[in-house]
């Protein structure tokens, strides 16, 4: 027997030797026959270490053994490497272990060289490759994940470029597989070296840090300990505490999220209570509460609502007597097994086995889903996204009408999606369906949902728009073209206001000395004429003076000639704005006020707020609305009524039947026999105001209606 089996043979034994414990005999005679096959197999190959190269799928075995896997999955981590590595075939592998153990070694061996850094096609193919493999047989990528979790146990040997791409890949790829498939243990593992070998320096650091605080805290920590668990013996309540220290990764996780620094991470230790039942899990959690204060807001019940992978707990955040936090978590035997080992926790392919844990109906229902997912996919790249909505939860993914998905960053909306799929969808939607149905623009997308944006060639961004998109693009988009379509409007505004300042002079535009406009422009510093009017149009300059400079008649303020009103369409745009203290609508007496940065601001001429700039004359401008002006605008109406049960609906109903749409309501009590209602409505005129407030008056429960 050469060297390397000696080596080898010692290490098959100690796995036989843990395999004993829950196989049977005959199986782990077969897993031993699986090592002779792939020691022969692998015979003079070696790892960049130098050790013999069966070491390594023996270890893959051992990790899988620690899990308690069928023999099956412990053959195929035996054989992993043999069809890629080795000229043995997939057909001979099925004569001497069957079909079963061949498909599985198969399955993992496409599922090598996951490379990041190639194209996003291929990674995305390689990547729908594992998710197949996983549906058909989720062995596969438990396989996958110990054969990842041994090589980066064995990662030192590499170049440090090397290292760190293989960690990226692990901490972005490997990772989410099995935090979703509820590995927690081997998840953490591959999460502390994935850290340590991507970010050696921060690691270092960081464990420095842990280090430096673990004396003093972890005194605490088991003094804490000690009286819960006095506390529950008193209670006579079964429960085992033991002590927890929070991960490298998931420290370093928190401090990068909430921008913390290390001193502020407060539960970098914790406690774990395992009870006998789900019982004991609430009792025990009343008698913590009452020997510790629990801090409002931390308390989590994952046992009646347990996560997407099965896991079940009880979380709460103690105030202590020592001036910190501390995290409890309470669970039942079971659901450690769960936390620890997921899916794998009681076997899904025991033999007569008909487990009905939450972790295997929920990793059944994501492979179920995946398989549809891939059915429905036009391709590598879409199903790549489409399984990203359940492995990255920190975005959400849509689907395009045609059945592209989109990727969006939490809380993004309507609005962000249709600019994520072209900047003129954007400009041009004025509604949405979700999933088929009618939506509001502002409405937050969520996983999986199919959006279609509806457009209007005549429509454009309303400036409201900025108040709830999330995405740069939507928000740098709509403000361009806002500044663009401002810009546009002010020039438009200011030849009217020019035209109609020099008509007062009674001088015709084209009438103007020669050169005169050339003159101006440069003493007032612009470029060209379009800037003048802008500036007009924005009611940054008065168009009487430069109507006056124009001319070249003086500049006095005072003197404004009569002439026609302004007329208002009230589709002028942001230039021409309708003050909210009054509410203006067409049939209202109005006057205009030039307001620097925004233009004519539109009031009724009997506002409060008139008064106060009539010190200021030259500002206003006459206007009045255009005969026939189409539009609904706001006005608020003052109702009071008597306190009587279903008032509120009556009027909403009454309001409903003028044809006018209720923006806002609120309601002011007075003194318990009336209520004020104030209404914000939509309404076209002063006509179809009217015959509201006759509407209304005829309500007997109506005492009083006020326009504001």
């Amino acid at each position: 027997m050469s060297t390397m089996e000696q080596g080898s043979s010692f290490l098959i034994s100690d796995l036989c030797a843990m395999l004993e414990d829950y196989l049977e005999p005959d199986q782990v005679q077969e897993v031993y026959r699986a090592y002779l096959f792939g020691a022969e197999a692998h015979e003079g190959q070696r790892r960049l270490s130098g050790e013999a190269y069966i070491f390594h799928p023996l270890a893959v075995a051992r990790i899988l053994a620690e899990m308690r896997l069928d023999h099956k999955s412990l053959v195929a981590a035996i054989l992993h490497d043999v069809i890629e590595d080795t000229p043995t075939a997939k057909e001979h592998l099925a004569e001497l272990f069957g079909d079963e153990v061949a498909e599985l070694v198969d399955g993992v061996s496409k599922l090598t060289h996951i490379e990041f850094e190639s194209k996003a096609q291929a990674q995305a193919e390689n990547f729908r490759k594992m998710m197949l493999a996983m549906v058909q047989d989720i062995r596969v990528i438990l396989i996958k994940l110990a054969d990842r979790l041994h090589n980066m146990r064995t990662l030192g040997v590499m170049r440090p470029e090397k290292k760190r791409r293989i960690a990226r890949e692990t901490l972005e790829i490997y990772v989410p597989i099995a935090t979703r498939l509820g590995l927690n243990k081997l998840r953490l593992e591959l999460e502390e070296l994935g850290f340590a070998a991507w970010y050696p320096l921060r690691y270092r650091v960081l464990r420095e840090a842990v280090s430096r605080t673990r004396g003093n805290r972890r005194e605490v920590v088991q003094k804490i300990q000690q009286s819960i668990q006095q506390r529950l013996q008193q209670e006579d309540l079964p429960g085992e505490v033991s002590g927890r220290e929070k991960h490298l990764y998931s420290i370093y996780q928190k401090m990068r999220s909430k921008h913390l620094a290390f001193a502020d991470v407060m539960d970098v230790f914790a406690l774990r209570i395992v009870v006998d039942k789900v019982d004991s899990c609430y009792r025990v959690l009343g008698a913590v509460h009452n020997l510790y204060k629990p801090i409002p807001g931390k308390f989590k019940d994952y046992i009646a609502i347990p996560k997407a992978n099965g896991y079940q707990s009880l979380h709460t955040a103690l105030l202590t007597n020592y001036g910190f936090p501390i995290e409890v978590q309470i669970r039942t035997a079971d659901m450690e097994t769960v936390a620890e080992s997921g899916i794998a926790s009681h076997w899904l392919y025991k033999t007569g086995s008909d487990s009905s844990s939450i972790a295997h109906v929920r990793a059944r229902e994501w492979l179920r889903n995946l398989l549809e997912m891939q059915q429905q996919a036009g391709d590598s790249l879409e199903f790549l996204e489409n399984v990203k909505v359940d492995l990255f939860p920190d975005e959400v993914y849509v689907f395009t009408p045609t059945g592209d998905i989109m990727e969006l960053p939490r809380g993004a909306t309507v609005v962000d999606f249709a600019y994520a799929v072209h900047s003129d969808i954007g400009n041009r939607c004025v509604a949405a369906k979700i999933n088929r149905r009618l939506a509001p623009l502002h409405t937050e997308l969520r996983n999986g949902q199919s959006v279609q944006i509806i457009t209007s060639p005549g429509a454009d961004p309303n400036p409201a728009w900025l108040n709830f998109v999330t995405t740069g693009k939507a928000r740098a988009s709509i403000r361009g073209f806002l500044k663009n379509l401002q810009r546009d409007e002010s020039i438009n505004l200011g030849q009217r206001l020019l035209d109609r300042a020099l008509r007062d002079l009674s001088i015709a535009p084209q009438a103007l000395p020669l050169g005169r406009m050339e003159k101006l422009l440069q003493e007032y510093g612009l470029n060209d004429e379009e800037a003048l009017l802008a500036q007009i149009g924005l009611g940054n300059r008065m168009a009487p003076l430069v109507a006056r400079a124009l001319a070249d008649v003086g500049s006095d303020e005072g003197t404004r000639e009569g002439g026609a009103p302004l007329v208002i369409k009230g589709t002028e745009g942001t230039v021409v704005q309708f003050a909210k203290c009054c509410r203006p609508i067409p049939g209202d007496r109005i006057l205009g006020l030039l307001t620097a940065g925004r233009g004519i601001v539109i009031h009724t001429q009997g506002c409060r707020n008139v008064a106060e700039f009539r010190k200021t004359p030259e500002r206003w401008i006459e206007v009045q609305w255009e005969d026939g002006v189409k539009g609904e605008f706001p006005v608020e109406l003052r109702i009071e009524v008597n306190n009587q049960r279903g008032v509120l609906a009556t009027v909403a109903a009454n309001v409903a039947e003028t044809q006018a749409n209720i923006d806002n309501i609120s309601l002011d009590e007075r003194d318990g026999l009336h209520t004020t209602i104030n209404l914000t409505l939509s309404v076209t005129g002063r006509r179809h105001l009217a015959r509201i407030i006759k509407r209304l008056r005829a309500i007997k429960q109506v005492l009083k209606i006020q326009r504001r």
